[in-house]
């Protein structure tokens, strides 16, 4: 049963020619904050970001969680084509259909990203110059550190496909897929012991599911390092850090934690697919409700 206080309706935004599905989150207050919503390497909304949104929407900020173009109920062709700059564009389109609703406080809008999404928002943030708080939940911060984090075997699989993926993408064929999660040593992306248990159970029942994304992502995530960005985000930054991450590494994420102007962190001793459910959850979402109601000054 949903809360008096909030009220969840389907919405969608354009990008770049497409659409971009999302749940807007309302609560029962006169013009709240917003807080956008996205989430990692393949993810949908429908994969545990409801929850969350439930909560900031409860403490009166309404939230907006949305689903990245090529992916889910979102439009956008090829399927499953996992591009960084597309994605940040899907977030630039998400602040600018954020600040044009109704009822919402324009000048207190705050991005929440989740693991790849919580790269994203340190870059998302840096680029706008003018959003007002900013969450980065087990975020990844850095291709290179996370390449060398990763089984050297799976990378090595994986070439043949990215390589076969690069060539597909210049005769203007489909893109050859590698799979999101898979076991150890396996052509995946993620392939810690934790990984495909810990992802598959942010699905829901019947929710689809198509664990393989373009391979040639492969090519270019070395050279993102969106932690970089963190010393240019001027809004206050709260870093929600897995101590034993196995994806998206810890150390990292702390080093650039240390370079953001208005940097807080929170540490939780579990690993990356540990904080969407359970005890961890709780103590991360009371953690990022209290930090985002004291920077968008929610009364």
């Amino acid at each position: 049963m949903r809360s008096a206080t909030r009220l969840r309706r389907d919405v969608a935004f354009p990008s770049g020619g497409d659409e971009c599905r999302a749940w807007l989150f309302m609560p029962e207050a006169e013009r709240p904050p917003l807080v956008i919503l996205g989430h990692g390497l393949g993810g949908t909304r429908e994969y545990g970001l409801e929850p969350y949104a439930e909560r900031f929407a409860d403490a009166g900020i309404a939230a907006l969680v949305f689903t990245y173009r090529h992916f889910g109920d979102s439009g956008g062709r090829p399927r499953q084509l996992l591009d960084i700059e597309r994605q940040l564009g899907d977030w630039a389109a998400a602040l600018a259909y954020g600040r044009s609703l109704d009822g919402i406080d324009g000048d207190r809008i705050a991005l929440w990203g989740t693991s790849f999404a919580g790269g994203h928002v340190i870059e998302a943030a840096a680029r706008d110059g003018d959003v007002a708080a900013v969450v980065a939940q087990c975020p990844f911060t850095d291709g290179l550190a996370a390449t060398r984090a990763a089984s050297p075997r799976s990378l090595a699989r994986a070439l043949v496909p990215a390589l076969r993926d690069e060539l597909a993408r210049v005769r203007g064929k489909p893109p050859v897929l590698v799979p999101l999660v898979g076991a150890h040593g396996s052509p995946a992306l993620m392939t810690s012991p934790d990984s495909e248990p810990g992802y598959r159970a942010l699905i829901p029942d019947g929710a689809p599911f198509e664990n393989g994304v373009s391979a040639r992502f492969l090519t270019r995530v070395g050279l993102y390092r969106p932690g970089r960005s963190a010393r240019k985000v001027d809004a206050p930054l709260l870093f929600c850090v897995c101590d034993k991450d196995a994806v998206a590494p810890a150390a990292t994420a702390l080093r650039y934690a240390a370079t953001a102007p208005r940097g807080e962190v929170k540490r939780y001793p579990v690993g990356h697919f540990d904080i969407y459910r359970g005890e961890p959850f709780e103590h991360a979402v009371r953690d990022q409700t209290e930090f985002l109601v004291r920077h968008l000054e929610v009364s």
